[in-house]
């Protein structure tokens, strides 16, 4: 199983990106998923989180600016960043609570490789 995050990059202060996370391999079920962001020198922290049914919660500081959703039937993940701010400069990874073929009574937690958002002032 693999989680592949893209759509990162340099954008201004007030503009958008939308970042994707696609999973593949022998996917049983997707559980809960989440995007995270890493700042330099900072830990790593929660942006926002969906459950299976589509259920979300964000951090305080994305709250009316970004939103997270999921594609069931592509296994893909999504964060449409609006509205983005410096501080908003991180790596931001996807994650993953889900089942896989071969061992289908057990959850697995996978992370994707991260990917960049740069916004200048």
């Amino acid at each position: 199983v693999q989680l592949q995050a893209s759509g990162g990059g340099l954008v201004q202060a007030g503009g958008s990106l939308r970042l994707s996370c696609a999973a593949s391999g022998s996917i049983f079920t997707i559980n809960h998923m989440g995007w995270y962001r890493q700042a330099p020198g900072k830990a790593r922290e929660l942006v926002a989180a969906i459950t299976s049914g589509s259920s979300t919660n964000y951090a305080d500081s994305v709250k009316g600016r970004f939103t997270i959703s999921r594609d069931n039937a592509k296994n893909t993940l999504y964060l449409q960043m609006n509205s983005l701010k410096p501080e908003d400069t991180a790596v931001y990874y996807c994650n993953a609570l889900l089942r896989v073929q071969d061992a289908p009574d057990r959850e697995y937690d996978y992370w994707g490789q991260g990917t960049l958002v740069t916004v200048s002032s």
